[in-house]
């Protein structure tokens, strides 16, 4: 990288010196007036011995030089830009680099040996390292040399495979005791490995949690005891509802009263009919179903049960219209639908068309609606 700096500002240099001399070239020419050549700056500069009478020439030669003064001066703060910025700006400009890249910033200069320490994101992908070792090295490292009075603002992990449980855990315990907000697991997780301290956390404010597909094992279940009171978003994907008590309908979303955003994707219903989502603060909600034939897989067919009456955003996606139930109240708050019906040949597709139809039916304020293809062909 700095071979490449230095590469790169040995053109720019080079590059003006050039337009330097070009323009030199040009008000000589104008003038007609001889070129010497300095040995020492190597710079072409008019020779103004033959013209001493002329204003107008001297005049032309002063801006020259004061605009080359002017290229010059701009060119070096160019080059000392970055110098000039304060620590914060620095930092906040690594938060966009993942943790690897951030830290590797160290070897610029003296300056920059600890500006990576303050990092308020840390952004790990386990495609920049060769090896699960080789990341559990390096974030071993990370974390002990970081500086453990910056708070933790977002954290994300993109993984491809499993994750040590122990290392698994150190993340997530270093990430709850720094008072982490954002926090982003996008990687199989196991819910019984998480920590105590996680399911009280009163920082959390954002959630994105993976689990595995259905396809490839069992599914994990989404915790009931979960205690965030902060929380205002929740992503949730390949995760698995199970009821409480003996009713028809699970209710997993119930104790996050601050919830506005939520996202449910490729997630299932076990042991119940319905899928109850209660928030008086919910105001976009997006749901995608399990892209499979509902009728192989237990649990990926179920209806809809909305208690939600902010609710203004709705968005569908999945191979059936699932039975929406809802108060009026609820209903009319809702403003702009999206719906998309992904598999067009799906025998339950076809089944549910009456569904979708008394959607649209019940939907009777909304603003805006889109509707793909599929669905159109389905019904």
């Amino acid at each position: 990288m700095d071979i490449l700096t230095k590469l790169i500002k040995r053109v720019l240099s080079f590059a003006e010196k050039v337009e330097s001399l070009q323009k030199f070239a040009r008000v000589s020419k104008q003038f007609s007036l001889p070129l010497c050549f300095d040995s020492i700056s190597h710079q072409k500069t008019p020779n103004l011995g033959f013209a001493e009478d002329s204003k107008e020439v001297f005049v032309y030669e002063t801006m020259v030089r004061r605009s080359l003064r002017s290229r010059k001066h701009k060119h070096n703060e160019n080059e000392d830009i970055i110098s000039n910025l304060t620590d914060c700006i620095l930092i906040h400009v690594l938060s966009f680099l993942n943790a690897k890249e951030a830290a590797q910033t160290c070897i610029l200069s003296k300056r920059w040996i600890t500006l990576w320490k303050g990092l308020p994101t840390i952004t790990l992908s386990s495609s920049n390292f060769r090896t699960e070792k080789s990341l559990a090295e390096f974030l071993s490292h990370f974390l002990s040399l970081r500086d453990g009075s910056t708070t933790i603002h977002t954290l994300d992990v993109h993984c491809l495979y499993y994750l040590e449980p122990s290392l698994f855990q150190m993340i997530i315990k270093y990430a709850i005791s720094h008072n982490v907000q954002h926090l982003l697991m996008n990687f199989p997780c196991r819910i019984d490995l998480f920590p105590s301290c996680f399911f009280s956390c009163h920082t959390l404010t954002s959630l994105n949690l993976s689990g595995y597909d259905i396809l490839f094992g069992q599914i994990p279940i989404f915790p009931k005891n979960l205690n965030l009171p902060a929380l205002t978003s929740l992503s949730l994907k390949y995760f698995s509802f199970h009821r409480s008590d003996a009713g028809c309908v699970v209710e997993p979303f119930s104790t996050f009263n601050m919830l506005n955003r939520l996202i449910i994707d490729s997630c299932i219903v076990q042991d119940a009919q319905n899928l109850c989502i209660s928030s008086t603060k919910l105001v976009n909600l997006t749901i995608i179903m399990h892209d499979c034939e509902p009728k192989t897989i237990i649990g990926t067919y179920f209806g809809l049960e909305l208690y939600a009456p902010s609710l203004q955003t709705f968005a569908f996606s999945g191979p059936y219209t699932p039975k929406l139930f809802a108060s009026k109240n609820v209903l009319s708050s809702i403003k702009h639908v999206n719906i998309h019906v992904t598999c067009y040949w799906n025998s339950k597709a076809r089944e549910t068309s009456p569904v979708l139809l008394n959607w649209l039916v019940v939907l009777t304020n909304i603003e805006s609606l889109t509707i793909c293809l599929y669905t159109l062909e389905v019904h």
